[in-house]
Formats: C-alpha cells, structure tokens, sequence
C-alpha cells in the first residue's frame, strides 16, 4: 500500500525515529496536534506498513560485547545443501544478529557480535565454519560506527 507522505506525517516519522517510546499525547504537543489527531496518524503510517514496528536498541558494548564483524560467506556447493538449510543453521547461532541474503561476491553477510577476538575466533571456528555448505568467508572487523538519521534527514 503507498501513502502520501505530507509534512507533518514525515515531522511524526522524525520524532518517533528519534524516541518510538513518547506517547501520541507528547508527541501531539510538540507538534501542535491533539492527541486524537496524532494517534490517528501514527496508526495511519502502521497501517500502510510506513511504521513496520518499534523497537528497543541494545548497545552491545554495554552487554560486554566489544567486537563485531561482518563476514562475507560464499556457499561451496549450492544445489547440495540448500539456503534454507544455512539460514535456519546461521540464525540459530546467538552471536549472528543480522543474515543478509546479497547478491555478489558473496551469498550471505553476517554481522556476527563477540566479546573480543578471542571469542569471535571460537565462534568461527566452531560455529560458522561448521555450518552446512560454507565455503569462502571473508571477515571485516568493525572500527567505528556512524549512525545516519536516514531517509528522513
């Protein structure tokens, strides 16, 4: 479903995708709406699929998780094992938080989170590489991260 997006639509999209927790009655002051009025754009925006959900972002590094890596994995033989078989295999490994299915070099990209080198070699070692039909991995160790506030500047 499209929808037309007007200006105050993106100002409610900005705001909840600064804090998703504020409620229709906050957000509806600071933008000038009653509360009836904001609640009603917002599931508006959930409706026509605009808002797809809101979540809680935890910061690894926090939970004692100071590495993360994006591995690039090439399947050695497709047709023998299947992509639903390493997908089901990869998203049960807790340290992978993310599983891309990408067109390329690659077929797959993880972003894999460890506590440290150590650890992100244990779980190479005797998680991923182990997994049904990987091939080549490629690994790339994250330095710093910049969040980009998105589409809607």
């Amino acid at each position: 479903m499209s929808l037309d997006l007007d200006d105050l639509d993106r100002r409610i999209l900005r705001a909840l995708s600064r804090d998703s927790t504020q409620s229709a009655g906050a957000l509806g002051r600071k933008l000038g709406l009653s509360q009836p009025a904001t609640w009603r754009r917002i599931r508006r925006l959930e409706e026509a699929g605009v808002i797809a959900g809101r979540r809680v972002v935890v910061e690894p590094e926090a939970l004692g998780f100071g590495v993360t890596v994006f591995l690039g994995v090439k399947l050695a033989a497709k047709g023998r094992v299947s992509l639903e078989d390493f997908e089901r295999a990869v998203t049960a490994i807790p340290e992978v938080q993310v599983v891309q299915h990408v067109l390329g070099l690659f077929d797959y990209r993880l972003r894999v989170t460890a506590r440290d080198l150590a650890d992100f070699e244990r779980v190479l070692r005797r998680r991923i590489m182990t997994l049904p039909g990987v091939g080549q991995v490629e690994a790339n160790v994250l330095l710093s991260e910049e969040r980009r506030p998105g589409p809607l500047g």
